[in-house]
């Protein structure tokens, strides 16, 4: 693949995951448990679904799955787990903590600069199903699909933020921090 493509696309969904980290550090302990939606009363999935802690993860969690060679071997690091592809919601055993999710998120940003860094013209054209239901698309499409996902997590985090005035370091991010790919 094009360097120039690798170059941009690294560029925008460095970016896309430094918005989270931000968000991530951002976020004061007071807020950290606080749900960004309401979950209706008679809704089988666990209110804590909307809290913010876990939209880190879950963001961080499928981040980490489309970036994998081969969605049926896909395991995450300790200490989380596979429960985020229970249909039925189930959250984990316990929130986890900053620092937690801090360690994956950076786990993920380098899984994510390796990953786009080897993308080559033929593997970029290789379709894929990480849903296991048929519905393929190119490994790049999957790539734009998952930046787009950290994307609206990290929007959602920061909108929680600024509703309660708490200032987010460096602001709008136009591209990654490390535009080479390499950290």
């Amino acid at each position: 693949m094009d360097t120039l493509w690798r170059t941009t696309l690294w560029s925008q969904f460095g970016a896309a995951i430094d918005t989270l980290e931000n968000a991530l550090l951002a976020c004061p302990d007071a807020l950290w448990h606080q749900r960004l939606w309401s979950v209706p009363a008679d809704d089988p999935v666990p209110p804590d679904i909307a809290a913010y802690w876990y939209l880190i993860y879950h963001a961080l969690f499928w981040l980490d799955y489309y970036l994998s060679d081969a969605p049926q071997d896909f395991a995450p690091p300790a200490p989380f787990t596979l429960a985020e592809f229970d249909p039925a919601g189930v959250l984990p055993e316990r929130p986890y903590t900053r620092e937690e999710l801090h360690t994956y998120l950076t786990y993920a940003r380098q899984k994510c600069q390796s990953t786009l860094a080897a993308l080559t013209d033929e593997r970029a054209r290789q379709p894929i199903d990480f849903w296991g239901n048929g519905q393929t698309m190119s490994r790049f499409e999957w790539q734009l699909y998952n930046m787009r996902h950290v994307q609206e997590h990290a929007s959602q985090l920061h909108l929680l933020l600024g509703q309660h005035a708490i200032p987010v370091a460096g602001g709008w991010v136009a591209r990654a921090r490390d535009i080479s790919g390499s950290q």
